[in-house]
């Protein structure tokens, strides 16, 4: 993914390219919904990735 992307990956409704939804058939909805119930379980997520190598996400939920 790129940097850019990376800004707004949480936010809902957004893909990265604009043909992605004839591609993927998705909504962007996924890692929205995703944030908000870490965000509900008191926890955190954070994504890096690298444009064409792939991506990292760590979820940390307290318990």
């Amino acid at each position: 993914m790129s940097e850019e992307f990376l800004k707004h990956i949480f936010e809902p409704f957004v893909q990265e390219h604009s043909d992605a939804r004839t591609v993927y058939s998705g909504t962007g909805l996924g890692m929205s919904i995703v944030k908000k119930i870490i965000d509900r379980m008191n926890g955190t997520i954070v994504v890096t990735s690298k444009e064409g190598e792939g991506s990292t996400f760590v979820i940390t939920l307290p318990f």
